[in-house]
C-alpha cells in the first residue's frame, strides 16, 4: 500500500462565507465521511505551513496580497459579485496556499507517495491581480511556482477537472515552457475562457490544453478524453511532478454545472492520474481542492480519490449514476480537434 498524505488545518474553516456555496461544511462533511469511515488511520496526516508573501508573490502582484489582507483586517467584505472575505480569510488563504507547498514537500520529502490537500478558499481563478470566482490566491500555482524555483522539478504538468475552466492557472504559465496545463470544463460557463486556441504564447506556446466539454458529459467522456487526450500529451512532455486541481463540480448532483460524473467516474480520473504519474514521475501526485458543491457528492468523491491513491479497487457510490436515459456527448470531433491544434496524430 502506497502512503498517502492528507494535508487539512481547522484554520480553512475560518474562511466565513455564510450561505455561500463554497462554505466551510465543504471540509467539515468531507472530514466528517473520513473520520467515520475508518480511512483517517490509513492516511499520513500533514500540517500546513502559511505559505510566505515571497512564495505568494511569484504568482500574485503584491498589491493583490496587500488588498486581500487589508479587507480581512477591516472585517470583511464582497471583492467582486461571487467572492467573499472574512475576517479569517487572508490566514486562511495564506494557509492554503502554504497547503498546497505541503502536499508538494511530503512527497519530496518521501513522507508520503502521494498527497491531496484539503484547502480552501480555492484557488484556480486567481490571477495574478485578481481574486475572483470563489479564489483568493492560486494554490495550486504557488505549488508549481516553489517546485520550480526549489529545483525539485523543472517539467511540472498541472491537470484541472473542476467544471470550470482555471482561468488564473492558464495565465500564470501561459508564456511559460516549463508548465503543461490541461484543463477540462464545461463550457459554456463561468469564467469563459478554455478555448481550445488558447494554447500558450512564447516560450509556452502549446503548454495550454483545454478541452472544452458540453453539457452532459459522464464518466466515458472524461475518461476518453484522459486516454486520447492527456496520456499522449503527458508522454510527450515527461513530466517530472504532476499537481491537480482537482474541483468535483462536474459531479451529475452539483447545482452549479451540468455535467454527469460520478464518484466511480473520479475514482477513474484518480486512478488514471495515479497510472501517470507511477509511469513519468516515479508517482510524485498531489492533488489540490477546488471547486465541489454538493455535499453528499464532495466528499465521497474525496475519499473515493484517497482510497484509489491508497491502492483500493473497490470504491462504494452511494449516489449513483444521473437518472437519464440516453448516450452522452458524442466528443469524437472535439478530441480528434484538440489534437490537431496540439500535434498529435489522428486517434
Amino acid at each position: 500500500m502506497d502512503k498517502v498524505a492528507l494535508v487539512y488545518h481547522p484554520k480553512y474553516l475560518e474562511h466565513d462565507t455564510g450561505s455561500h456555496p463554497e462554505s466551510a461544511d465543504r471540509l467539515r462533511r468531507t472530514v466528517a465521511l473520513i473520520e467515520s469511515s475508518g480511512l483517517k488511520r490509513r492516511l499520513t496526516y500533514v500540517d500546513p505551513r502559511p505559505a510566505s508573501e515571497d512564495e505568494i508573490t511569484r504568482v500574485h502582484a503584491p498589491a493583490h496580497v496587500r488588498r486581500v489582507r487589508d479587507l480581512a483586517a477591516q472585517g470583511g467584505g464582497w471583492i467582486d459579485a461571487d467572492t467573499v472575505v472574512s475576517r479569517g480569510s487572508y490566514d486562511a488563504a495564506v494557509l492554503a496556499a502554504g497547503g498546497a507547498i505541503s502536499a508538494v514537500g511530503a512527497v519530496i520529502e518521501g513522507q508520503a507517495r502521494h498527497a491531496l490537500a484539503l484547502v480552501r478558499p480555492p484557488g484556480h481563478h486567481a490571477t495574478a491581480s485578481q481574486a475572483m470566482g470563489f479564489c483568493l490566491f492560486n494554490n495550486i500555482a504557488i505549488a508549481a511556482r516553489h517546485l520550480l524555483a526549489s529545483k525539485h522539478a523543472e517539467r511540472v504538468l498541472i491537470v484541472d477537472f473542476d467544471v470550470h475552466h482555471g482561468n488564473g492557472t492558464q495565465d500564470a504559465f501561459y508564456n511559460d515552457g516549463r508548465v503543461l496545463y490541461f484543463s477540462t470544463h464545461q463550457m459554456p460557463l463561468y469564467p469563459g475562457s478554455g478555448d481550445i486556441d488558447q494554447t500558450g504564447n512564447g516560450s509556452g506556446k502549446g503548454m495550454i490544453a483545454n478541452v472544452p466539454l458540453p453539457p452532459g458529459c459522464g464518466d466515458d467522456e472524461y475518461r476518453r478524453v484522459y486516454s486520447e487526450i492527456l496520456a499522449p500529451l503527458a508522454r510527450r512532455f515527461r513530466p517530472q511532478f504532476v499537481l491537480v486541481s482537482a474541483g468535483y463540480d462536474a459531479h451529475w448532483a452539483d447545482p452549479i454545472a451540468s455535467e454527469r460524473m460520478t464518484v466511480t467516474g473520479y475514482a477513474a480520473l484518480a486512478r488514471a492520474l495515479q497510472a501517470l504519474a507511477n509511469e513519468l514521475c516515479d508517482g510524485r501526485l498531489v492533488f489540490a481542492l477546488e471547486g465541489g458543491y454538493h455535499l453528499e457528492a464532495l466528499s465521497h468523491s474525496i475519499k473515493a480519490t484517497l482510497q484509489v491513491l491508497l491502492g483500493d479497487s473497490q470504491i462504494d457510490d452511494p449516489l449513483g449514476g444521473p437518472n437519464v436515459t440516453g448516450r452522452g456527448a458524442d466528443l469524437t470531433g472535439l478530441i480528434a480537434e484538440v489534437r490537431r491544434v496540439h500535434g498529435l496524430p489522428p486517434a
